[in-house]
C-alpha cells in the first residue's frame, strides 16, 4: 500500500498515512485495557492477532470461554461514541479473524464456546473503563 502511495499521491490524500501520535495513544489504550481485562480474571492469550481478513485487539479466557475482545477509544461522543464505531463491517472482520485463529490455535481452544466482548474506553488517559460482553454475536 505505501509503494501505491507514493506513485499515486491523490491516493495519499484518500487514505492519509497512520498518525504516530494516534497509533501511541492506541497502544495505550490496548494496554489499559489489557490491565483491566486482567485485574477480572481475564487470562490474555494473544494481542493484536492479524491476518487478511482483520485483525483482533485481545484474545483471552474467562473461565471456560474464549473471548475476542476490540478495545475502542473515542475522546468524542459527536459520532456515537466507542460503542457505535464498531460497525457491522467491522464485525465481519473480527468474525473472519476469529475464524482464522481458532483454526491455528491449540485443539483445546478450538473446542470452547466463544464471545465477543468490547471495552470501550473515553480517553486513553482516564480511569473510566466499560467492558460490554457480548457485544454482537457471530449470527447477528
Amino acid at each position: 500500500m505505501r509503494s501505491l502511495l507514493r506513485k499515486f499521491p491523490l491516493l495519499a490524500a484518500i487514505f492519509p498515512a497512520k498518525d504516530p501520535a494516534g497509533q501511541a495513544c492506541g497502544a495505550r489504550a490496548e494496554a489499559r485495557a489489557r490491565a483491566f481485562l486482567e485485574t477480572h480474571g481475564v487470562r490474555i492469550l494473544a494481542a493484536n492477532a492479524r491476518c487478511r481478513y482483520g485483525e483482533i485487539d485481545l484474545i483471552g479466557l474467562e473461565g471456560e470461554t474464549l473471548v475476542f475482545f476490540e478495545v475502542r477509544l473515542r475522546s468524542r461522543a459527536d459520532y456515537g461514541g466507542a460503542a457505535a464505531s464498531i460497525t457491522a463491517t467491522k464485525q465481519r472482520r473480527i468474525l473472519r479473524t476469529a475464524r482464522w485463529w481458532r483454526q491455528r490455535a491449540p485443539l483445546a481452544h478450538r473446542r470452547r464456546p466463544c464471545r465477543f466482548d468490547a471495552v470501550l474506553l473515553d480517553d486513553a488517559d482516564t480511569p473510566h473503563i466499560e467492558w460490554l460482553r457480548a457485544a454482537f454475536t457471530e449470527h447477528g
